[in-house]
């Protein structure tokens, strides 16, 4: 199984610090997640057969013709690359890590290509799969960009994977307007902006053909009945929604000023900080020490992402960390 953030209980066993006494960064989650509303009785008690209006909801929330909800983006991710003959896939690099993985496991040709050189590798493809804002960079492609490659992609029967997992911040900035046409696949997570990770959903976003082809391989019952009465819950409440992109916006500056001033040159977005730093892992290693367990990259880019911290205190206990890291 590959590595991943939030793995709090290495943490708690690697260094001897009970659960409950650390600060969570390594993820990019929303620290400040929906109030999730009580479920209904008969959520937990009826089969979750799809709901019509958990489907509409996220349409009209993504600006998207056609949706599929998911048990997280990653069952769409491990179920992708089922639905091709082998092909020539470019996955960028760095990137989400299981993306890679999944399409390096059924039989196609994988060639990982640095982020600002996939404008190069758009037609020697098949299938292009990007993350956009980046994780781990937090870098950023415009739409029209990507809409070209799809449409080149497109015309020889390919694919444009696009991972849009850390763009609710970025409202405007998404596919999903454009996800019915061959050949754009958009996939959207509720686990980042929404703070509800734990839900595992996601939808996907595409074309009605391949979105029936997925969920027939995906199955019945994918998505629990409370996690689609929190999902529809969280998806219409637009007055949240534009209230915490607004605390997210500045809380992002917050994170990379206060690293800044202690010598930190990052980029990212609104919910993470990426420094590229070759002593990375002593720098880790440091942070765990002070009870702050941030996400250590050794692969593709050597860095460290930093999430937002949920409180002061945890904003004060991070400023002690990174003065006594500046002080070694």
């Amino acid at each position: 199984m590959l590595e991943h953030g939030g793995n709090l209980r290495d943490a708690a066993r690697e260094y001897g610090r009970p659960l409950a006494d650390w600060i969570d960064l390594s993820t990019g989650i929303n620290p400040h997640g929906y109030p999730v509303p009580a479920s209904s009785a008969s959520a937990w008690h009826r089969l979750p057969e799809s709901n019509p209006a958990l489907t509409a909801a996220a349409c009209a929330y993504y600006h998207a013709p056609a949706m599929l909800p998911v048990a997280g983006t990653q069952a769409a991710i491990q179920a992708l690359p089922r639905l091709r003959a082998p092909s020539c896939v470019v996955v960028a690099a760095p990137s989400y890590a299981e993306h890679a993985h999944h399409w390096g496991q059924h039989g196609h040709s994988l060639r990982h290509v640095p982020y600002a050189q996939l404008a190069n590798a758009v037609d020697s493809c098949d299938v292009m799969v990007v993350c956009n804002p980046n994780n781990p960079t937090g870098a950023h492609i415009a739409p029209e960009v990507l809409l070209d490659w799809a449409n080149r992609l497109a015309q020889r029967g390919g694919w444009l994977v696009v991972d849009e997992a850390f763009g609710d911040t970025q409202a405007q900035a998404g596919l999903g307007p454009h996800a019915g046409q061959p050949g754009l696949i958009v996939l959207r997570s509720v686990g980042k902006f929404f703070g509800l990770a734990g839900l595992r959903l996601g939808f996907v976003a595409a074309h009605p053909e391949l979105l029936s082809k997925l969920a027939d391989m995906l199955g019945p019952w994918t998505v629990s009945g409370p996690a689609q009465q929190v999902a529809l819950a969280a998806l219409t409440d637009a007055r949240w929604q534009d209230a915490m992109r607004l605390r997210l916006r500045d809380e992002g500056e917050r994170l990379r000023q206060l690293l800044a001033s202690h010598g930190i040159t990052s980029g990212g977005c609104a919910l993470f900080q990426w420094w590229p730093e070759e002593d990375a892992e002593a720098f880790w290693r440091h942070m765990a020490q002070q009870g702050i367990w941030v996400r250590l990259f050794r692969h593709a880019a050597y860095g460290i992402r930093l999430g937002l911290p949920p409180n002061e205190d945890a904003w004060l206990q991070l400023e002690q960390a990174l003065t006594t890291w500046k002080k070694l």
